[in-house]
C-alpha cells in the first residue's frame, strides 16, 4: 500500500518487463503524466484492478518523471506526441481519472 499522498503504478507494455512504482499524487495533474493516463485509458480502459497500468517503456516513464521533477525538458522527448498541449488545460483532465483512485 503506497504511503499517503502517493499512488502505485505498473509501468511497461503488455508482454514485456513491467515494474511497480510509487509516485506522488500531485504528478497526476502534470501534462506529461496526463498523456500517460490517456494512453492507459486507450489501451486498458477504466476497469483496471490494482495499480494503474501505464503501457509505456520504463525508460520513457522515468523520462516523464524527470520532466515533472524539472530535471528534463518535455520538448526533448522524442516520444512526446502531445507537446502542443497547454499547461493551463492540464487540470481539466484530472477529474476524468478521479474514479480510478478510490480507496
Amino acid at each position: 500500500m503506497p504511503r499517503k499522498g502517493h499512488v502505485a503504478v505498473r509501468v511497461g507494455p503488455e508482454g514485456e518487463e513491467q515494474c511497480r512504482l510509487v509516485v506522488p499524487v500531485r504528478y497526476l495533474s502534470h501534462p506529461a503524466f496526463v498523456s500517460l493516463l490517456e494512453e492507459s485509458e486507450r489501451v486498458y480502459g477504466f476497469e483496471q484492478q490494482g495499480p494503474i497500468a501505464i503501457p509505456c517503456s520504463i525508460e520513457h516513464f522515468r523520462h516523464v518523471l524527470g520532466v515533472i521533477d524539472g530535471r528534463t525538458s518535455f520538448n526533448n522527448s522524442s516520444s512526446s506526441q502531445r507537446q502542443g498541449r497547454q499547461n493551463s488545460d492540464s487540470h481539466l483532465h484530472l477529474p476524468r481519472f478521479a474514479g480510478c483512485f478510490r480507496a
